[in-house]
């Protein structure tokens, strides 16, 4: 018998809700109110814990109590790179970020990778302080030229492979074009290894690129959702906003889900 595809779990970047809004009312505030509009899940942003040694047991709470109505997924984003300017691996903060992952309860922790350089001792390390721990370490294309390129993750990932370290994959489909690289070229480049996916739309303003919804994006972003793993999941990251903010999340929501509905779904 043939079985319907699992639709993927859809998230909230809980940044998708503005840093000001988030350092006033806190990220807890914000997972519940995602969580009341039906997300999956929330990702959690080390940029905007005001207090993580109160806030990250909190969240874990929320999310041990959230998961007897059905699991909420948690996902730890640390803002620290893997590699500093210089090259080399900065193990302190793949520790506290792990650290910080398991405080929450997360077993996906995102990060980029810096300025990597081509040391292949750098993967023992990193295997070393990712052992024992359950957590999944996730790459993100982020939007600098060392760490946001095809070219730059395609040589740091070609290294994790051969040094047995098969990393996995944050695709941030808005990050590629800061860079001027193409995001449905990069889905079809990466999408064996992408196992998280950040759902952001960009338009170009005069000086600068901006994220905007899915709808108002100026890139072909229903077709980079479908080039990319069905079942890896989806979070919104894009500015959620509007005086009915639930109403907000849950219409966005339905958008990305819809977006990945199997087209044979539609047919009569």
């Amino acid at each position: 018998m043939h079985m319907a595809p699992t639709a993927p779990k859809t998230l909230i970047s809980l940044t998708s809700f503005g840093a000001a809004e988030v350092l006033r009312h806190g990220q807890l505030w914000f997972a519940r109110l995602s969580q009341s509009a039906g997300a999956d899940g929330v990702e959690v942003r080390e940029e905007l814990l005001r207090d993580a040694a109160r806030e990250l047991p909190e969240l874990a709470a929320w999310a041990s109590e959230a998961a007897r109505g059905g699991a909420m997924d948690l996902v730890y984003s640390c803002p620290r790179p893997l590699f500093a300017a210089d090259g080399t691996l900065t193990l302190t903060s793949l520790e506290h970020a792990i650290a910080a992952s398991y405080r929450l309860g997360a077993l996906q922790l995102k990060m980029s990778i810096g300025g990597f350089a081509a040391r292949p001792e750098s993967f023992d390390a990193i295997a070393q302080a990712l052992r024992g721990s359950g957590i999944t370490l996730l790459i993100e294309n982020d939007q600098t030229a060392q760490a946001g390129t095809v070219y730059a993750l395609e040589c740091f990932f070609n290294f994790a492979d051969a040094a047995g370290l098969p990393l996995p994959m944050t695709f941030d489909m808005g990050n590629w074009a800061y860079q001027g690289e193409c995001a449905l070229q990069a889905a079809q480049r990466f999408s064996r290894r992408v196992g998280y996916v950040h759902a952001k739309g960009v338009q170009r303003l005069p000086a600068k690129w901006v994220a905007v919804p899915l709808t108002e994006s100026a890139l072909p972003w229903r077709a980079t959702l479908r080039a990319l793993p069905a079942g890896a999941p989806r979070a919104i990251e894009y500015p959620l906003v509007g005086d009915d903010l639930q109403a907000v999340v849950r219409r966005e929501l339905q958008i990305l889900r819809e977006a990945e509905a199997p087209i044979s779904s539609f047919a009569s």
